[in-house]
């Protein structure tokens, strides 16, 4: 039994404790959360000044790493089954998890930078895309309707809902623009 919810586990293939009960938070929970969040996109923010023509993904990923040495954090993905990278870039037709390296990029592009920080031992996860000076059209229309998509997931939030009618929003809004969700990912939570 797990003693926070009194709920039956099972042991993994690892033998770790693994249970599908969701844990319940309290304020000081929410309060670590919400610092790490504010930390990532803090980040965030200064990419944003880094992202231009000639820059280097390379460069790129290691700005977060001195970000996070600099706010005593720690990027997640350092280390995480082999990675060796603060941070994921994704650019153009790349989905997600991109590894930075020395490419550079170009008018046109768009980068998506994915970086989750560890502070106090909370998790702040995102990602966010960024246009590399003046983006194609189709790629302007692809920025625009993945923000809408994501703000009907937002607002199909509420008392009751289920995380499926988030997807349900978010992927309903996809197709009604004549695009697609990448159903080989999915996102994770933060706790």
């Amino acid at each position: 039994m797990d003693s926070y919810l009194n709920v039956p586990v099972a042991p993994n293939a690892k033998g770790a404790r693994r249970t599908e009960a969701i844990k319940l938070y309290g304020p000081d929970a929410f309060e670590g959360m919400h610092r790490a969040e504010v930390l990532t996109a803090r980040c965030f923010d200064r990419v944003c000044d880094l992202v231009r023509v000639g820059i280097a993904l390379s460069e790129i990923d290691a700005y977060v790493a001195d970000f996070a040495a600099n706010y005593a954090a720690k990027p997640a993905t350092l280390s995480c089954k082999g990675y060796q990278y603060a941070c994921c870039t994704s650019v153009n037709h790349v989905v997600c998890h991109g590894s930075p390296n020395e490419k550079k990029l170009r008018d046109g592009d768009i980068a998506n930078v994915d970086v989750t920080l560890i502070h106090d031992g909370w998790y702040g996860a995102s990602s966010r895309m960024y246009a590399v000076a003046k983006p194609k059209r189709a790629a302007e229309r692809l920025i625009g309707i993945a923000h809408e998509a994501m703000m009907q997931g937002i607002r199909a939030i509420k008392p009751g809902a289920r995380l499926g009618d988030i997807c349900h929003a978010i992927q309903s809004y996809a197709q009604s623009q004549r695009c697609s969700v990448v159903r080989d990912f999915c996102g994770h939570g933060i706790g």
